[in-house]
């Protein structure tokens, strides 16, 4: 139960949570959609000894109760209660009426917030998703100022190696790839919202550190035609950092392919880019021992190519696990 507006006390507009079994008010299993008060439902003598009365409505002054139980499509119904204290007079028709035409308003308002709801939730899922494949996203505003981005994202703008941000917007290291990179930015907001096909377009950039280039790919992102406002998002730019690490799971790499711990570090090591040696070395283990290990490995996911297991491993649900 949440109250909201005079309490005792004299705080005026707190709004405050209270915990308690719902079956326990005298109210439950109201007919969904109409508005009733407790004269409804029993006389002033019965609901001064209710117990729901006695815990939840005297301590804080609730005497008058009018409410509805608001059903939504999805997500059941919302309890909607209007109390006043002793000291006042209950509830007239004029404000039973009231009552009643704001129910369809009330019913609106929780279905475009359970739509939003929704829609936050894919989003974030879907972002972590991204994520998780070590795809950075960055989001730019209709003025191509950076609206949002991920963390992969945010790791490859704070190395300032190849990219970064001036002014709240993205600018390449170079001045020949910054040149070609405002382009591709200018283009994709030259397409017009409702265009059937809007095409992607993609570049490299290349980084100081001289670690293989940044692969950048950026499209517009789609829109109604009725969309307005500021600040809303309007072009997408993807990086794949090629030098990065593998985000995969070694605890679901290892389930998937049924591998002890130490052959799950070596196909993780391998996936990583590092030779057979260079991973034997980082694991401080012996070339022989990782061959036996790379035989192993081999034997359980069929593979028979160094080339092929990094190919399963970067291509399976590995990477959409937790690590």
């Amino acid at each position: 139960m949440i109250s909201v507006g005079e309490l005792p006390g004299g705080i005026g507009g707190k709004v405050v949570y209270h915990t308690y079994q719902h079956t326990a008010t005298p109210f439950v299993n109201q007919p969904a959609d109409k508005v009733f008060t407790v004269d409804d439902l029993m006389t002033e003598a019965e609901w001064r000894k209710a117990p729901y009365y006695i815990h939840w409505c005297q301590p804080y002054q609730v005497f008058h109760v009018m409410g509805a139980d608001i059903s939504t499509p999805e997500s059941g119904k919302l309890r909607f209660r209007i109390t006043r204290p002793e000291t006042v007079a209950g509830f007239s028709q004029e404000e039973r009426q009231l009552c009643e035409a704001l129910l369809p308003h009330l019913r609106r308002a929780l279905h475009m917030h359970n739509l939003l709801d929704r829609s936050e939730s894919l989003g974030m899922l879907y972002s972590k998703a991204i994520g998780r494949l070590s795809v950075a996203t960055i989001v730019l505003d209709e003025t191509g100022r950076v609206l949002d981005q991920n963390l992969i994202a945010q790791d490859i703008l704070d190395s300032g190696d190849g990219l970064k941000l001036v002014g709240g917007r993205l600018e390449a290291t170079y001045p020949s790839d910054n040149r070609a990179l405002q382009q591709l930015i200018r283009n994709a907001f030259a397409h017009q919202p409702g265009d059937r096909v809007i095409p992607s377009e993609a570049m490299s950039i290349a980084r100081p550190s001289g670690q293989v280039s940044l692969g950048v790919v950026i499209e517009q992102v789609p829109s109604s035609e009725w969309a307005e406002g500021k600040g809303k998002p309007s072009v997408v730019v993807y990086l794949r950092d090629a030098a990065g690490k593998s985000l995969a799971s070694t605890a679901v790499a290892k389930q998937l392919f049924n591998l002890t711990p130490a052959e799950t570090a070596l196909a993780m090591e391998l996936t990583n880019g590092l030779s057979l040696e260079e991973a034997a070395e980082a694991l401080n283990i012996r070339r022989n021992t990782a061959r036996a290990h790379l035989r192993s490995i081999f034997s359980k996911t069929g593979v028979r190519r160094q080339t092929e297991l990094v190919r399963i491993m970067l291509n399976s649900v590995a990477a959409l696990s937790h690590r």
